[in-house]
């Protein structure tokens, strides 16, 4: 099929920050792109050829966009599934597939898929709703993490419990409890593979969190382990990507135990928050794989030039309303500093708004930088 500068027309579901970071490839392929969001302030609305605003769970929207389109792709697990499995039915390429998107969308037949695959995870129980919850409280082993099984994103739905009262504010929704994991590091390989069942892993990261919104801080890639480590946990992430079966990106999160085990965390079909430093560090970017593995294209090259960390920008505690980024000329006069702004126009607390990548030949220096950037750029109002 002639992708490029033709009538093909490739679908996006979500219009956020990473549809619209993949945009930058369709425009350098000249792909003609068509977008649905519900938001008619989306991200993506500047740089798509079609936009359409409209509802992602809602199944005759999601049924009636993906008509227009040859292939379908998404940018947010929470979409009408019932409307991509229609879809598909009647020929329409899903990528990544529906019977993949519901092993993941749902945390908790997620969890039961690591168990009946062998894939090593932490321990859990699933639990109806809070209520089923709490009346086995007493069994469960403090502290723990609560996670809700749907619409949870960016640290909202997971929640460390570490005594009784912790679990009184928490939504009425089905869940799971976590044993907590004692870990050394939080690490993340991206597996890209394409329909004709070629496969590539971008290189281990690790994740650096902000302590109180659950949010990832700083992506640092190479991560700071040692080899076995990383062979250890690129080979898992492939596993579950075999078994998973998935085409496009996969986003496998993991924990490296004090005992340098890797346990399966959680996983994104799509493109991930740890592969954003791709842009700038990589031969290929996560977003121009995506791409590539959808259409079926041969897969770029996903190793390094240089070691990069990716510093997320998200509102400040304590502003609300028209965002500024007040610093910004300070740090794009910086060498290897790039800051990508998502083109959200309203900041709130913990708002992901943008984010920006430092390379350098040196892993120290970069992390110096990060730390740097991180203290000088504020997203205020």
């Amino acid at each position: 099929m002639n992708y490029f500068s033709s009538d093909f027309k490739l679908g996006i579901l979500g219009g956020g920050q990473l549809g619209k970071m993949m945009l930058f490839d369709t425009r350098k392929f000249d792909i003609q792109t068509y977008v649905l969001d519900p938001s008619d302030e989306a991200p993506c609305k500047i740089a798509c050829n079609k936009f359409f605003q409209g509802d992602l769970m809602d199944f005759e929207t999601v049924y009636n966009f993906g008509k227009q389109v040859d292939v379908l792709t998404f940018e947010i697990e929470l979409v009408n599934i019932d409307a991509l499995e229609k879809l598909e039915n009647e020929g329409t390429k899903v990528f990544p597939s529906p019977k993949t998107l519901r092993l993941i969308q749902n945390k908790s037949i997620q969890k039961d898929f690591y168990t009946q695959n062998n894939i090593p995870t932490a321990a859990y129980q699933r639990f109806e709703n809070l209520e089923a919850l709490k009346n086995q409280i007493q069994n469960l082993k403090l502290p723990f993490v609560w996670k809700c099984t749907e619409f949870g994103y960016d640290g909202t739905g997971v929640k460390i419990i570490k005594t009784i009262s912790d679990i009184d504010n928490l939504p009425n929704v089905e869940c799971i409890s976590e044993e907590m994991i004692p870990f050394k590091n939080e690490l993340a390989v991206i597996v890209c593979r394409n329909s004709s069942g070629e496969i590539k892993t971008y290189p281990v990261v690790e994740m650096e969190f902000h302590p109180e919104a659950n949010q990832v801080e700083y992506v640092i890639c190479p991560a700071r382990i040692e080899n076995n480590v990383a062979e250890k946990a690129r080979k898992i992430a492939l596993n579950v990507s075999e078994k998973f079966n998935h085409v496009g990106l996969l986003a496998v999160e993991m924990f490296q135990t004090e005992n340098d085990e890797i346990i399966v965390n959680e996983v994104a079909p799509r493109p991930h928050n740890s592969g954003h430093y791709s842009i700038e560090a990589s031969y290929t970017s996560q977003f121009e794989n995506h791409l590539r593995a959808i259409l079926n294209l041969p897969l770029g090259n996903t190793d390094s030039k240089v070691a990069g960390i990716m510093v997320n920008l998200v509102g400040e505690e304590g502003f609300t309303g028209n965002v500024i980024y007040k610093n910004i000329e300070t740090i794009i006069g910086w060498n290897g500093v790039t800051p990508h702004i998502y083109g959200k126009k309203q900041t709130r607390p913990f708002r992901k708004m943008g984010h920006v990548t430092i390379v350098n030949q040196d892993i120290k220096t970069a992390r110096k930088i990060a730390q740097d950037v991180k203290n000088t750029i504020r997203v205020i109002s």
